[in-house]
């Protein structure tokens, strides 16, 4: 199951490395950090750049996130598991899961997808928005 850490803006790759570090693999399969890629104009020349796609925030693929939850204590800089009480956290739901292993593949990067828009109609032509034209809206200024 997936959950959801908030740290500070910023600290995502800290907190990523330390939690690879200290948190048991018997509690938790994986700790990552969902990226996205964008094209940017850079001195002329194209250029792929890959940010974070959800700033402030780090996810925990685990089973056990009561034995995980304890074992957060000893990461600096964390902030807290989304849900997370005394019985346990919240995790993702199974939509939630998919939609992002969907977009971000094994490597929890979402790819650029290539298309046109003309007027109101968007054609997707590759990468994960292919098949999913219905799910983009253009930001129409205030």
């Amino acid at each position: 199951m997936w959950y959801v850490m908030q740290v500070r803006t910023g600290s995502e790759e800290s907190i990523r490395l330390q939690c690879d570090k200290r948190l048991s693999y018997a509690a938790l399969s994986k700790c990552f950090i969902p990226y996205y890629e964008e094209k940017k104009k850079l001195q002329g020349s194209w250029t792929t750049l890959r940010k974070i796609l959800f700033p402030g925030y780090v996810f925990l693929d685990a089973e056990d996130i009561c034995q995980v939850a304890i074992d957060l204590k000893s990461i600096i800089g964390l902030t807290k598991v989304l849900g997370l009480d005394g019985e346990g956290a919240i995790p993702l739901t199974e939509a939630e899961e998919e939609f992002l292993r969907q977009f971000g593949g094994e490597n929890q990067v979402v790819e650029m997808s290539e298309g046109i828009i003309e007027g109101d109609r968007v054609e997707i032509y590759s990468g994960p928005l292919k098949g999913k034209e219905a799910l983009i809206k253009k930001n129409r200024p205030a």
